[in-house]
């Protein structure tokens, strides 16, 4: 799965010549394409019409005189939101010793660093700010002088200063206005007086599979900006995993659209489109290779907006997201070994996948509902428990303050106790820490 912000703005010869490789068939091939009829009137008939005149003398071919009305759906719906669509750029500190990469930085002097932002003045000073990456955003709302942008967490995540580059060119200062890893989302701020055009989310439950939709965004960055594919939606919920990246640990699932709009490096944070012109979704990743190592192509994944439009309504808020937590530190059962599920968990072998509570932290809803360690939770309310992933996904569906039953296994025994949901301190993701403890530690 690849996130779909620019990496360090190394271009690459090999990715251009494949953009004008694909950018070259569709030139030619787009005479052929699309159904239009073209037709002249000729002595009063109907004839089709080729694109160029046919001449009995040598080199004297004309291009023929007819226009074509190609606006459809798509095209209105692009005309919509284009305005709506910026680039957003992650501008970070250069590295002091990023020289070191150059063979030739003791010659020419750090300029020569592939990381320099484009435009930017030569500078040695170890605080200079470089474009770093760049991924897309989507204008949805101006407030009391201030226009708000969301786009997703990995665009702007690590950076030092953000700028946007509007549709039409130009630069705008950016503040972060809050961020969400767990969704990938985030909501920055600008300056609302260059701001001539908002765009609106559609309802993302509405949505049904092989429904047309258009992408919008920036693949490879600013100087394709506003580039648009089309495609379908090929699913309309699909469950994806969130990993932890320092523990490699999947800590919950997201429910994303899928669709087969092309979505390339540089679309991460702009929006799918239906054809009313309404946003269903914000673009955030793609599948280009399945878990055997085969490639595949046409499977990105957006956010859905019913989704989107709660979290950043928080974000703008409070600067973050209020999730509800347990308070307790758990490991999947997968990875508690036989012998110690037998010995120290005494659970019976029908019980296969639960979550294993190894920490219970003090005056935690957890504590106070009785949980201890190693309790298995196998059920939250009604829904089976098979993972921690499961766990937090479930977890997030309540609010905090919501009383719900917990199903665990203590000693062998099935018991269940009512947890008083607790509102997640700042360094807990939820429900649970990452702890990758053992069932034994």
């Amino acid at each position: 799965m690849n996130n779909n912000n620019n990496e360090p703005r190394k271009s690459s010869g090999l990715w251009k010549t494949a953009i004008v490789a694909v950018v070259s068939a569709v030139i030619g091939g787009g005479v052929a394409y699309g159904g239009f009829s073209l037709a002249n009137r000729n002595n009063g008939q109907s004839t089709d019409t080729a694109l160029t005149t046919q001449s009995k003398t040598s080199g004297s071919t004309k291009v023929s005189n007819v226009t074509v009305n190609a606006s459809t759906q798509m095209t209105k719906a692009f005309d919509k939101n284009k305005a709506a669509v910026v680039s957003v750029i992650n501008l970070q500190k250069q590295n002091s010793n990023s020289s070191s990469d150059d063979p030739f930085s003791s010659l020419f002097g750090s300029g020569s660093s592939g990381r320099s932002s484009k435009g930017s003045s030569d500078s040695s000073s170890s605080d200079s700010l470089a474009e770093y990456s760049e991924g897309s955003g989507l204008i949805y709302s101006k407030s009391d002088g201030k226009a708000y942008i969301v786009t997703n967490n990995h665009v702007v995540s690590g950076s030092d200063s953000l700028q946007v580059i509007m549709s039409d060119g130009t630069k705008l200062t950016a503040k972060l206005v809050g961020t969400d890893e767990l969704t990938d989302l985030a909501v920055l701020s600008i300056d609302a007086s260059k701001v001539s055009s908002v765009a609106t989310f559609g309802n993302s439950d509405s949505i049904n599979p092989g429904e047309p939709v258009i992408a919008i965004g920036s693949p490879l960055g600013s100087e394709y900006a506003t580039s648009v594919t089309e495609g379908i939606i090929s699913a309309k919920s699909r469950t994806m995993p969130v990993t932890d990246e320092s523990t490699g640990q999947e800590t919950g699932t997201a429910t994303v659209i899928q669709t087969d709009a092309a979505i390339n490096p540089g679309n991460s944070g702009g929006p799918l489109v239906n054809s009313a012109g309404q946003v269903i979704g914000i673009n955030s990743m793609k599948l280009a290779q399945s878990n055997d190592g085969t490639s595949v192509e046409g499977m990105g994944f957006a956010i859905p907006s019913n989704e989107v439009v709660k979290i950043i309504n928080q974000l703008v808020q409070n600067g973050k997201v209020t999730r509800p937590a347990l308070g307790v530190s758990v490991v999947d059962l997968t990875q508690v070994s036989a012998a110690q599920q037998s010995s120290i968990l005494k659970l019976p072998d029908s019980v296969k996948n639960g979550a294993v509570v190894t920490t219970v932290s003090s005056g935690s809803a957890a504590a106070n509902a009785g949980l201890k360690k190693y309790d298995v939770i196998t059920a939250l309310g009604d829904t089976s428990i098979e993972s921690i992933a499961q766990l937090h996904t479930t977890l997030y569906n309540y609010n905090v303050g919501d009383k719900v039953q917990v199903t665990y296994y203590r000693d062998g025994k099935k018991a269940t106790t009512t947890v008083t949901l607790d509102k997640a301190s700042d360094t807990q993701t939820g429900s649970t820490d990452r702890s990758n403890a053992n069932a034994n530690g």
